[in-house]
């Protein structure tokens, strides 16, 4: 192959396995647009490079609708561009690098501010446990207060702490935000953090007196959901859908 190509490009194992990274977390990007999670150029998803210390993330003049596996820029987890263009949104960069740094298991980070998920995080109770979505929660979710438009490198520490061991984060006054051993998990709880949110919006407006699980019960759920983790299952129907909406996303 000509030198010219990108390195991973030149190996072919190489590049079969992050080709395979960039159209999952391309279609991640096309299903958050679908989805309705996207907020013009804002916000971000990123995947682990297998086998380096790098990530990848959009362009950020980019909508999520026009990515594809190979517009998207290859980051080292110091902040340096390894591959594509200088164009990123240096939130990308502090929100994630450090949970890649604390969390070797985590491949794929997703972060959002839905109309729902930005309510729930300036509620003082936050996720309130009312309907069976927010059952994967239970324990499975950790809250990081605003300290800003989190452009603060030194803020990766403090949120890869808040963040634990757990799937999931609610950044007070800010958003979402779900990590996942592929993009298939972290798009899938995101999905579920997303309309457990809207729930809670939806049970308060009505003004009425509410139900909240019981704890045993929450439990008890909760252990039901681990067996039936979201991702896998319905990654290839997702797929079948983002081929049907967005078919240059592999381009």
């Amino acid at each position: 192959m000509s030198q010219s190509l990108p390195a991973y490009r030149r190996d072919a194992s190489r590049y079969r396995e992050e080709h395979a990274v960039r159209c999952d977390l391309a279609a991640a990007y096309q299903l958050a647009e679908h989805f309705g999670w996207s907020d013009v150029i804002w916000n971000h998803i990123t995947a682990r490079v297998p086998g380096a210390e790098h990530f990848l993330i959009k362009q950020h003049q980019q909508r999520y609708d026009e990515v594809t596996a190979s517009s998207l820029v290859k980051l080292a987890l110091d902040g340096r561009v390894i591959e594509g263009p200088e164009d990123i949104n240096v939130t990308g960069f502090v929100i994630h690098s450090g949970l890649y740094r604390a969390r070797p298991e985590v491949n794929c980070v997703l972060h959002t501010h839905t109309r729902a998920g930005l309510a729930v995080s300036c509620l003082k109770d936050g996720l309130i446990a009312l309907c069976n979505d927010a059952m994967m929660f239970v324990d499975n979710v950790s809250y990081h207060d605003f300290e800003g438009l989190s452009d603060d490198v030194d803020e990766c520490e403090r949120l890869a702490a808040s963040l634990g061991r757990r799937d999931a984060l609610i950044l007070r006054n800010h958003g979402l935000l779900t990590v996942g051993r592929t993009p298939a998990e972290a798009v899938m709880l995101m999905y579920y953090l997303d309309r457990a949110c809207r729930v809670v919006l939806d049970v308060l407006q009505t003004g009425q007196p509410y139900l909240v699980v019981p704890p045993a019960v929450q439990a008890k759920s909760a252990e039901q959901y681990r067996q039936y983790w979201p991702g896998d299952s319905e990654w290839p129907a997702l797929l079948r859908l983002v081929e049907k909406i967005a078919p240059h996303f592999r381009d």
